[in-house]
This record gives C-alpha cells, sequence and structure tokens, in this order.
C-alpha cells in the first residue's frame, strides 16, 4: 500500500512538484509524520495537510524540515517561494469565481422580484377598470328619484356601489411584496453566513485569521487556554500551535533562526529556535514576564513556554548561543 495519497487532480503543477519534494525529503530521512511534528515543532495534523497538497506549508516549516533531514535550505526555499507564487494565484481565481457566482445570484433574485412586482401591479389596475360606471359590460347604476320631504337626500347625491375587489387586491400586492422582501432578506443572510456564497472551502493557507478568543467559551476545539491562563504552559499540549500560529518575528543567529511564535486565537506567544545545538537557550518576554527554553541532548530545536500578549508585536524571543553569541528579534 502507498504511504502517500494521489495528489488532488486541480492541483497546481508547481504546488505539485514542491509537495513531491516534500515527500521525498521525508522518505529518504525514514520519517514518520509523528516523528516529523515532533522534531520540527509543527503539528502532525498540519504536515499531513502540508504532504497531501490541501495546505502550503509556511516557510517557517519548510527551514525546519530542512534542518531535520540536513538538507540546504536554498533550494527547498526557491522552491516554496513558486508553489507560494502559484497558491496565489490560484486564490485569485477561486475569488473572481465566488464573485462572478454571487452577481448572477443578485440578479436572478432582483429579477425574479421584478417580474412578479409588475404581474401584480397589473392585476390591481384590471381590478380597479371592473368596478368603474358606465363602463362596457357594466350595467348603469340607475340614482333613486326623491321624494316629497327628501330635500336632505337630494343634496346627498346618488349612491355608490360597494365593492371591496379593490381593497382584495391592495391586500394582494402587500402580502405578495412582503414575502419577496423576506426572501431576499434570507438569501442576503445566507450569503452572509457562508461568507462567500458559492461553496467551496477556501484553501487553508488562505484564510483570515480567527478573531481572538476571549474565554473558554468561545475557544475552538482542542484549544484549551487563552491569554494569562496559558502563561508558562506548553504551546501544542494546549492546542495554540498548528494552523492557528504565525511567525510574527524572525532574526538570524549565526547558523541558527530565531522566531516569535504568535497564536491570535489563543491571544500568546513564544520563542522557537531552530538550526540550534545542545546548550542554545532562548527565551521570550513580553510585559514584564519571561519564559526560558533550553534544547536537549541532540535536538536542533527549543521553543519556550507561552507568554500572554495583546498583539504580535508585543514579544521579543532573544537566544544565546552554547559558543556564547547573542541576539534577539528585531
Amino acid at each position: 500500500m502507498a504511504r502517500w495519497k494521489a495528489l488532488p487532480d486541480d492541483l497546481d503543477p508547481q504546488i505539485g512538484e514542491f509537495t513531491g519534494q516534500l515527500r521525498r525529503l521525508v522518505d529518504q530521512g525514514g520519517l514518520s509524520v509523528a516523528a516529523l511534528a515532533d522534531r520540527t515543532g509543527y503539528s502532525k495534523t498540519s504536515w499531513e495537510r502540508y504532504l497531501n497538497g490541501r495546505l502550503l506549508a509556511p516557510k517557517g516549516a519548510i527551514v525546519a524540515l530542512a534542518e531535520v533531514t540536513g538538507t540546504s535550505p536554498v533550494h527547498l526555499t526557491t522552491m516554496w517561494e513558486l508553489a507560494e507564487r502559484a497558491w496565489s494565484r490560484a486564490e485569485m481565481r477561486h475569488d473572481r469565481t465566488m464573485e462572478q457566482l454571487r452577481i448572477t445570484q443578485a440578479r436572478a433574485v432582483l429579477g425574479d422580484f421584478g417580474g412578479a412586482r409588475a404581474e401584480a401591479s397589473g392585476g390591481v389596475r384590471t381590478a380597479r377598470a371592473g368596478t368603474g360606471t358606465g363602463t362596457a359590460g357594466a350595467p348603469p347604476v340607475i340614482p333613486p328619484q326623491p321624494t316629497a320631504g327628501e330635500g336632505d337626500a337630494r343634496d346627498a347625491g346618488p349612491p355608490r356601489p360597494v365593492t371591496d375587489e379593490p381593497r382584495a387586491g391592495r391586500r394582494r400586492l402587500l402580502l405578495f411584496l412582503a414575502g419577496a422582501v423576506a426572501a431576499v432578506v434570507v438569501i442576503g443572510g445566507v450569503l452572509l453566513l457562508t461568507g462567500r456564497g458559492g461553496g467551496g472551502e477556501k484553501p487553508d493557507a488562505v484564510r483570515s485569521p480567527a478573531p481572538s478568543a476571549t474565554s473558554a467559551a468561545d475557544l475552538p476545539p482542542g484549544v484549551r487556554c487563552v491569554g494569562s491562563g496559558c502563561t508558562g504552559k506548553d504551546a501544542e499540549a494546549m492546542g495554540c500551535g498548528g494552523d492557528l500560529v504565525t511567525t510574527a518575528r524572525t532574526a538570524a543567529v549565526g547558523a541558527a533562526t530565531l522566531e516569535v511564535r504568535y497564536s491570535r486565537t489563543c491571544g500568546t506567544a513564544w520563542g522557537r529556535i531552530t538550526g540550534a545545538v545542545p546548550g542554545d537557550q532562548v527565551r521570550v518576554t513580553a510585559g514584564g514576564t519571561e519564559q526560558r527554553g533550553d534544547t536537549a541532548a541532540g535536538d536542533t530545536f527549543a521553543y519556550t513556554p507561552m507568554v500572554a500578549v495583546g498583539g504580535a508585536g508585543e514579544a521579543e524571543a532573544c537566544v544565546t548561543l552554547a559558543a556564547g553569541r547573542t541576539g534577539c528579534t528585531k
């Protein structure tokens, strides 16, 4: 049985070539997806998406993979840049298709509404014309002749025939218009709730970030803390890593890459270093709070526990290499 699933048929060739290169590196390194997640700091779920063409891996994950497999990151980074451009082009085509679909749906709704309204208005005019006096097909109304002593009645003029047809027509028109407006409101609500109006899932790599959670009840499934409740805890163990994390700042210190990792959903940040050697120390500070992390023997990466932040720019990561060199993110 093949280890990897077939890539989607509609995947851009540039992205397919890049994904195939990632698979070859993982195979050559004899790594399982779980081991890859453990050694790069990116979750198993994220790597499954990267390696199956469902999500474009971030640049940080590519650099970490190169470090783990002993590959030069230069060529791999070049391939990633080409794949990232192809992904952006595919997203633009998707957006244009969804926009055209929304316009077509809106025109169809408004066209049906306008035609039905004109038909209803024509029915009301016909009903009113049929109730007039002296028109063809309608018997003339003969006023009663006044008798002696009926002077007051003579001033009142001839009585008018009573009919409910105009009122009934107006009621039908009002009911129809109310129903049509309600239908437009419902369709508009559906378009707003679905966000794109035409179905189809947007690629994960370009999805808009989730709004910051304010309490445990607001958190997505798998996320176990938020804000100050995450301080001092492991990001992966608390569900704040994977697809919920971005790199807010980065810096090269010697052969190592230093990053500030930020999770808007959890309201936290932490420091991470890749390309490290045993003895390198990384720390993160935000609002007077500091957390530290050290590399274990044999590891090439390390990351700190989390600190609570109000935004990506509040945290700073620093590293002290075993060789004595220091550096921080800017």
